[in-house]
């Protein structure tokens, strides 16, 4: 009796064997922040099966970034999935197959899901000097410095809306004797307005990633404030066009009369003392 039963389990476990199906995600233990995280999986799952691969920003709570959707060919190559790590923290990540039914139940003991990558941010290493904003007529003027590096020289790669326009080519620095840093400066022609990011890379890897914004034309900025006329109105005055003009009254009658009588009497007694 013994013996039936442990025929039965081992057939049974042939049998749960060759039901399941491998699966194995797989991406690098560590990514400099700026570089795309690189994940590959490889399964045998029939063709046409679909899952989502996830990426998260692991911590207390798991923070979703992006989803991609993934589905097994006949041929059974290898799938890549690349994620963006453009702009996000350093520190630690996870990277997860879920799928959308129930085939996480077909799985083998030793399929591989989920992977913890970490990102690793060396961009604050990186001062730009010259303004993240410029115009198509002064762009694009690369100046700054970076932590502790010296006149060891970095390499950088200019990336504009339609691609590379500059190396990656390493340029000069010169060291500042204060603080050892590293100080560059590049003049990187640009024929069109947009977006250029900037990778920087020094002999221990990639550093850092820096985006400049190139303007189509100059805005014009007045130099002073624009002042308001301020106008007050006064009540209009009526000026008359012709000014009267003083009418001298006539003399009285009575003292005409009056006046020439004392002449007259005057001269009689005049002529009566003679």
């Amino acid at each position: 009796m013994k013996r039936i039963i442990l025929i039965a389990l081992f057939l049974m476990c042939i049998v749960g064997s060759a039901s399941a199906y491998q699966l194995y995600l797989s991406c690098p233990d560590t990514v400099q922040v700026g570089l795309p995280l690189k994940c590959s999986v490889d399964s045998n799952f029939p063709a046409g099966t679909t899952f989502d691969v996830a990426f998260y920003q692991s911590g207390y709570t798991a923070t979703p970034i992006s989803r991609m959707s993934v589905t097994v060919q006949e041929n059974h190559a290898t799938m890549y999935q690349l994620f963006d790590t453009k702009g996000l923290p350093g520190g630690q990540y996870k990277v997860e197959v879920q799928f959308i039914g129930t085939e996480e139940e077909k799985l083998s003991s030793d399929s591989m899901t989920w992977q913890l990558p970490t990102l690793l941010d060396r961009s604050a290493d990186i001062t730009i000097t010259s303004p993240m904003s410029q115009t198509i007529d002064e762009a694009l003027r690369i100046e700054g410095s970076i932590t502790k590096l010296g006149n060891e020289g970095v390499s950088i790669k200019v990336r504009g809306p339609d691609g590379d326009v500059f190396g990656p080519q390493y340029i000069g620095t010169k060291n500042d004797v204060k603080t050892g840093a590293g100080v560059f400066t590049q003049k990187v022609t640009v024929t069109q307005p947009g977006d250029y990011d900037v990778y920087f890379n020094d002999t221990d890897g990639y550093i850092g990633i820096k985006t400049f914004t190139v303007l189509a034309q100059g805005t014009t900025t007045p130099t002073s404030a624009p002042t308001t006329a301020v106008i007050t109105t006064r009540p209009a005055m009526t000026v008359p066009t012709t000014l009267p003009t003083t009418t001298k009254a006539p003399l009285s009658f009575l003292p005409v009369v009056t006046a020439l009588a004392v002449v007259g009497f005057l001269t009689v007694v005049r002529v009566k003392k003679r």
